[in-house]
């Protein structure tokens, strides 16, 4: 006689959480922030709304969550068993490298609408864009800090620079490109600003 198995509680769990994430990115790109509600997540994701308070206090912080997996997930299919910066030693091949990945994720789809959409409301919402860089941005900033401590440490990188200020000279151009719609974003364009930031602009 066949044993009678109970429902295993923790996939079905993670089936409904991500079954959440999928639906809050998707709302928040068709619809925009404001429109999007718990309540829309909810029968989006075919669950009742009492599951995603019981995770979650806000759509701010299902967003927030679904955007880091989102990431992971990217590094995944990338093929990186570890979120950060590479350090082979050579500092503008790894800069060029994570750089690159970084365009890849702006034009796809699956980040480009949602985020596009959250960037766009954290102009206008102070909370909601301090949110998103405490809790998006700023870690992955940080890991560019990290590598740049790293290369002064081994005299590639003058020691009186200020690395979070330094990394801005490659980040920021690209997110103004890329939010802006200033000119394409491409791997070309993304190597042309780390050879300007690190080697500069005046005759050697």
């Amino acid at each position: 006689m066949a044993k009678n198995l109970a429902p295993d509680s923790t996939r079905r769990s993670e089936k409904s959480r991500r079954a959440i994430y999928d639906a809050a990115l998707a709302l928040v790109g068709e619809v925009g922030y404001p429109r999007t509600t718990i309540e829309g997540i909810a029968s989006r994701a075919g669950v009742g709304k009492q599951t995603i308070y019981r995770w979650w206090s806000s759509k701010a912080e299902v967003l927030m969550e679904a955007f880091l997996d989102l990431g992971e997930q990217a590094g995944r299919d990338a093929g990186q068993e570890q979120y950060g910066i590479p350090d082979t030693g050579d500092l503008a091949a790894d800069l060029k490298l994570v750089l690159r990945a970084t365009v890849d994720e702006l034009k796809d789809p699956r980040f480009e609408v949602p985020s596009r959409a959250l960037a766009a409301e954290g102009v206008v919402d102070e909370q909601l864009g301090r949110e998103f860089v405490t809790k998006l941005l700023e870690p992955s900033l940080q890991l560019y800090v990290a590598r740049l401590r790293t290369a002064q440490e081994a005299g590639q990188v003058r020691p009186d620079v200020d690395p979070r200020i330094a990394l801005e000279l490659f980040v920021s151009p690209l997110a103004q490109r890329w939010l802006q719609y200033t000119g394409p974003i491409s791997h070309e364009y993304t190597d042309t600003l780390v050879d300007y930031a690190l080697y500069g602009l005046a005759p050697r």
